[in-house]
C-alpha cells in the first residue's frame, strides 16, 4: 500500500454524522434495551474482525459511542489503515451497558463500511503496484457520506479527485451535449471553461475516441478523461498526450483488468466501485454485562 499520511476530518463534523445516524435509529427511544438493561449496568464490548481486510472508520465509530453517552470509554486495538485478521480485536467500548447497546448497530454500520471501501481500494492499489499510476475516487458516492469515504478510500492508498462539483473543472459527456445544441464543440468547450474557472484551477475534459482526445489537446486542455476507451487506444492518447496533459481512465475498470489499463501509460485511474459498490467487511461485537 502506498505510504501516505492518513486523512482526518474534522470531530465537529463526525459528531454531527454519529449525531444524525443515532437519530435516524431513535437510539434513545431503543425499547428493547430499555425493557432488559438496567441503567445502572455496566458492561464492557469488544469489536472483532471476522475477515481479512484494511480497517478504517475508527474514528467515526468512537464519534458514535460517545454521542450516545460521552462517559464510555473507548480503546482501539488495532490502528487505523492496519491490515486485519480473521479473529482479531479491533477495539474495546466499556461504560454503561444499555449505551454500548445503543450504539452497537450504527457504530457497525460505519465500521464495516468504511473498512469495505478501504479494503476495495487497497486492493486495486495492490494490483498495480510497481507502476507509476495513481488510484482515484470519483463522486458516486453515499449522499451525506462522501467526507468519510473519500477518507476511507485514502487509508486504502487511494487517491481523492474532487470533493465536490466546486473543486475542479471536469467536462463531462452531457456538458458537450449542451454545447452542441448552441453549434459548439470540444474546443469552445475548453476555451469557455478556461475563461471561466479560477486561475490556476486545471480543466480536465472527458473524450471517448483518439478524435477528441486530440481536439482537447489542440485546443489546451490540462487533464483528459478516458471514458470506457480500448487500452490500445489509450495508448494511442498517452503518446499524443506526453508532456501536454495528465491522463486518467475510467469506466469499467475492476481489479481483472487494472492492471493492463495501468500498462498504457496513463497517470491516474478512476473507479466509482471503491465506493458505490463496496461490500462490507465483517465484523461483530461482542458484550458481557458486568455484576452490578
Amino acid at each position: 500500500m502506498t505510504k501516505q499520511a492518513l486523512p482526518k476530518l474534522p470531530q465537529a463534523h463526525l459528531r454531527r454524522l454519529a449525531k444524525s445516524a443515532l437519530k435516524e435509529d431513535q437510539a434513545w427511544q431503543d425499547v428493547t434495551t430499555a425493557a432488559l438493561v438496567s441503567s445502572e449496568q455496566k458492561g464492557r464490548g469488544v469489536i472483532i474482525a471476522r475477515e481479512e481486510g484494511v480497517l478504517a472508520g475508527l474514528p467515526m465509530t468512537e464519534a458514535v459511542f460517545k454521542a450516545v453517552d460521552p462517559s464510555l470509554q473507548w480503546r482501539p486495538l488495532a490502528a487505523e489503515g492496519s491490515h486485519l485478521s480473521p479473529g482479531q480485536e479491533v477495539a474495546r467500548i466499556e461504560g454503561p451497558l444499555a449505551a454500548i447497546l445503543r450504539g452497537e448497530r450504527v457504530a457497525l454500520n460505519y465500521l464495516t463500511h468504511l473498512s469495505g471501501v478501504a479494503t476495495a481500494t487497497a486492493r486495486l492499489v495492490a494490483a498495480i503496484a510497481g507502476l507509476p499510476v495513481g488510484i482515484r475516487d470519483t463522486r458516486k458516492t453515499t449522499p451525506g457520506l462522501r467526507t468519510i469515504e473519500k477518507c476511507a478510500v485514502r487509508v486504502g492508498g487511494g487517491q481523492s479527485h474532487r470533493l465536490t462539483l466546486a473543486d475542479a473543472v471536469l467536462i463531462k459527456d452531457n456538458h458537450l451535449v449542451a454545447l452542441r445544441a448552441r453549434g459548439l464543440g470540444i474546443a469552445e468547450a475548453v476555451r469557455l471553461a478556461s475563461q471561466q474557472a479560477p486561475t490556476g484551477m486545471r480543466v480536465q475534459i472527458e473524450v471517448t475516441t483518439v478524435d477528441e482526445a486530440r481536439q482537447a489537446l489542440e485546443a489546451g486542455a490540462g487533464e483528459l478523461l478516458l471514458d470506457n476507451m480500448p487500452t490500445e487506444d489509450m495508448r494511442r492518447v498517452v503518446e499524443m498526450a506526453r508532456g501536454r496533459a495528465v491522463l486518467e481512465a475510467s469506466g469499467g475498470i475492476n481489479l481483472d483488468n487494472v492492471r493492463q489499463v495501468a500498462e498504457t501509460g496513463v497517470d491516474y485511474i478512476s473507479v466509482g466501485a471503491m465506493t458505490h459498490s463496496a461490500r462490507a467487511l465483517d465484523m461483530s461485537l461482542q458484550v458481557e454485562g458486568l455484576k452490578l
